[in-house]
């Protein structure tokens, strides 16, 4: 930008550029004086003077205009002008010196003025700019965080909004605001709240309210509305002033954590041995269904039970003392005692507590389990017994030892259950941890944009965590579909290392060795970490304390000259070796037969190998087995090596519903998953009827509603199926696409097999009910 004053200027000039101006000034006043006086009387004193006083003081400053006024007067005396007789020269010098000196001052402060306007004007631009780029922050600040400013004059009914209220309302911006506008915009359940809300607002009182809003595209979002009101001095509310947020990250981050929840709760209850969480002070703060059953007394009061109450008295001044050291170390302890149990009988229990921490390390308190040992203490009171009774009662002794011992290894079987439940408990808990820290940031700073989309993401990938352990469990107890499919060994076997330490425990070194990193085999995973299950264990119950398991992969060639049961090929080869007691040619002659076991009574089925070279050969491949007393044992599975992709690497991308979309009838008898489905459906761009159960929705079917898909629940209270309704909805509407859906496995599933139609497993995300969708569709959807 151009400088606005080029006379006066901001910072005094250098001292020759003054010179010069000032020089030429008075150079012009002697030349004007010349010109019109003559020459003779140019240098005299006149006020042609005055302009260049003006000029050089304005340019140079106050010193400059003395300095001009000093040299005229001094050229002044030397050329003394002639003026008429009555006219003295000493009063016509001292009246030009004091009207010389005035014009200085009076340029001088002239200058000044300028000076100070220029400074004035300046600042002013600067504030200006200053408050624009303030502007310009805070609008971005908004947008980014979804932030709109609200503010309603209370006395002259005048409401004002900025432009991201208007955003997340989901209104156009020339929409007035207004309350009733607010109303529009809302979901309708959430109506009346917002009236009421309104309604206090105009007596003064604002409290924190969430609510939903459509908008134009079906999806569903959440506000959260806050402020204060400004009050006249007698207390009358003025004015309410506030802000709405966009708070549908963490609305979607807390149902996950909701659900991720509730499938914890589920696992635990599902376990037959009692378990706890415990705060620092002792205090319950989670019990599972076994744990409240025990105690035979509502939720609330199990959670705060004083187990003292239940201790045998024999035991209570012994277990007092032990829990307390317990506690106090801070580390995992062990109690055994007898409880009275709710319907009367003395029960030994075993408890095994852990402690938990928190992210920083901080002691949260202790995770416990307890599990009935009544069976494993009675048998070996019957064992002692028995051993007391040989010599006189043999025959009738030994028929008791074998239902002690039958019931002894039920016990210890029990025993191995709670061991691996204590530790998904545990894990668990870490999960939840790192969901629940999350949402407690998000929920403390709202506002704090830079870090919540890493707290959104560190709680998807728990909760994802969580549901790939329950798989994992759900594979290993066999209770999971098994089907094959392309898959990298490695990272199959990777994924089952944390159950496979969990059941070797510390006492065993287990260490992995994957080197097939790209190796893919057609087989089912569930199968291949049973199978890894079985082989490990073996291997643990061979090996002493201190001993070593070692897991490893490669690649290999099987040729002609290879094992006579393997075809030749290129094999994914999987190797469990062992550091244990090994075995004779005898016993690896018959290892692999069913119910073949060298373990002693009770504490092996003779099963696990049989399971695993009935997996390897079926999958194509076999098993080989190297070993000598003393010398360990290596069990080799081959499987085939397929050229096939693994099924994320194949995956196409899943193709979303476009507006307008189906209607779609979904039937699901659980609340909270039919409302999570029916958002991820209307996110899609579906619109969505619900029914409750088969006869809701056979009504709806009778009743002529226009339906594009039918999504159902496989196994519904009432004794009728998913796939019953989908026959009576082909039935009704021939043609009907019907998409199943279920969360059971195993035998569960019989009923969808043989149906026509696909299965869609739960947990399943919006992407993949997408998917299921567009593949059940294709190629074109119905039109409502």
């Amino acid at each position: 930008m151009k400088q606005p004053i080029r006379l006066v200027t901001r910072r005094s000039p250098p001292a020759w550029q003054a010179f010069v101006v000032t020089t030429l000034a008075l150079m012009v006043a002697i030349a004007t004086r010349g010109l019109f006086l003559g020459w003779p009387n140019a240098a005299g004193i006149s006020a042609t003077y005055f302009p260049a006083y003006i000029l050089a003081t304005l340019f140079g400053g106050a010193r400059w205009g003395w300095a001009s006024l000093i040299v005229s007067l001094g050229l002044g005396l030397l050329t003394q002008s002639t003026f008429p007789n009555e006219v003295s020269f000493a009063g016509i010098f001292i009246v030009f010196a004091i009207s010389g000196a005035t014009t200085v001052m009076v340029s001088s402060a002239l200058r000044e003025t300028v000076l100070r306007l220029d400074e004035a004007h300046s600042d002013q631009k600067s504030a200006r700019q200053a408050l624009v780029e303030a502007e310009a922050r805070l609008r971005l600040a908004q947008e980014v965080g979804g932030v709109g400013l609200w503010d309603w004059d209370l006395e002259t009914d005048e409401v004002f909004w900025s432009p991201m209220v208007y955003r997340n309302l989901a209104l156009d911006p020339a929409t007035p605001p207004s309350y009733a506008a607010i109303i529009a915009s809302a979901h309708p359940d959430d109506h009346a709240r917002l009236r009421q809300a309104l309604a206090e607002i105009r007596s003064g009182r604002i409290e924190d309210l969430e609510f939903r809003v459509l908008g134009a595209d079906g999806h569903t979002r959440w506000l959260l509305s806050r402020g204060d009101t400004l009050r006249a001095p007698d207390g009358r509310p003025l004015r309410a002033l506030g802000v709405n947020i966009d708070i549908t990250d963490r609305r979607r981050a807390f149902e996950l954590v909701q659900e991720s929840e509730a499938r914890f709760r589920a696992l635990a209850d599902s376990a037959p041995i009692l378990m706890w969480v415990s705060l620092p002070g002792g205090r319950r703060e989670f019990a599972n269904r076994a744990y409240v059953e025990f105690l035979g007394a509502p939720y609330e009061q199990a959670i705060n039970f004083d187990w003292r109450l239940r201790l045998h008295p024999d035991d209570l001044d012994r277990i007092l003392a032990e829990q307390m050291a317990g506690e106090t170390s801070r580390q995992m302890f062990v109690l055994e005692a007898r409880y009275l149990r709710a319907d009367g009988a003395w029960r030994w229990v075993r408890s095994v507590s852990q402690p938990r921490r928190g992210p920083d390390g901080e002691f949260l308190g202790f995770i416990g389990i307890g599990y009935d040992i009544t069976d494993a203490k009675q048998a070996e009171a019957d064992l002692k017994r028995i051993n007391e009774l040989l010599e006189t009662r043999v025959r009738e002794a030994l028929d008791e030892r074998d239902k002690a011992e039958a019931a002894l290894s039920h016990a210890q079987r029990l025993e191995a259950v709670g061991q691996l439940t204590g530790g998904v408990a545990h894990d668990f808990n870490n999960l939840l941890t790192v969901i629940i820290g999350a949402l407690d940031m998000m929920q403390r700073r709202p506002d704090d944009t830079a870090r919540r989309g890493d707290m959104i993401d560190a709680a998807l990938g728990a909760a994802r965590r969580g549901e790939r352990l329950t798989q994992q469990l759900l594979a290993f107890s066999r209770r999971q579909t098994l089907k094959p499919e392309p898959v990298k060994v490695d990272a199959a076997v990777l994924d089952a290392e944390p159950l496979l330490r969990r059941a070797v425990g510390e006492a065993v070194n287990l260490t992995f060795a994957p080197n097939a990193a790209e190796a893919v085999a057609m087989i089912d995973p569930g199968q291949l970490q049973a199978a890894l299950m079985n082989l490990v264990v073996n291997a643990r119950d061979a090996v002493n304390h201190g001993g070593a398991i070692r897991v490893e992969t490669d690649v290999c060639r099987i040729d002609l000259d290879g094992p006579p049961e393997i075809p030749p090929g290129r094999y994914v080869r999987v190797c469990v070796h062992d550091t244990g007691v090994g075995m004779d040619a005898e016993t690896m002659a018959h290892v692999f037969e069913p119910f073949f076991t060298t373990k002693g009574v009770g504490k092996g089925t003779g099963l696990g190998l049989s399971q695993v070279y009935g997996f390897a050969r079926q999958s194509g491949g076999g098993v080989t087995l190297d070993s000598a007393p003393g010398k360990g044992a290596s069990v080799r599975l081959h499987l085939p090596l397929s050229e096939a992709l693994p099924s994320e690497a194949v995956q196409e991308p899943v193709a979303t519903a476009s507006s307008p979309g189906l209607r779609v009838l979904l039937v699901e008898d659980d609340a909270e998953v039919a409302a999570m489905v029916a958002a991820l459906l209307e996110e899609q761009g579906h619109h969505v009827t619900h029914a409750d159960g088969v006869g809701a929705a056979e009504g709806h079917l009778e009743a002529g509603l226009e339906i594009g898909l039918l999504l159902t629940d496989l196994i519904m209270p009432g004794g009728r199926t998913g796939v019953d309704l989908a026959r009576r909805a082909v039935e009704l509407r021939p043609g009907l696409p019907v998409l199943l859906a279920s969360g059971y496995t195993g035998d569960t599933l019989a009923a969808a097999e043989g149906a026509p139609w696909p299965l869609l497993r739960k947990p399943f995300s919006g992407d993949a009910l997408a998917k299921a969708i567009a593949d059940l569709i294709s190629p074109s959807p119905r039109p409502l």
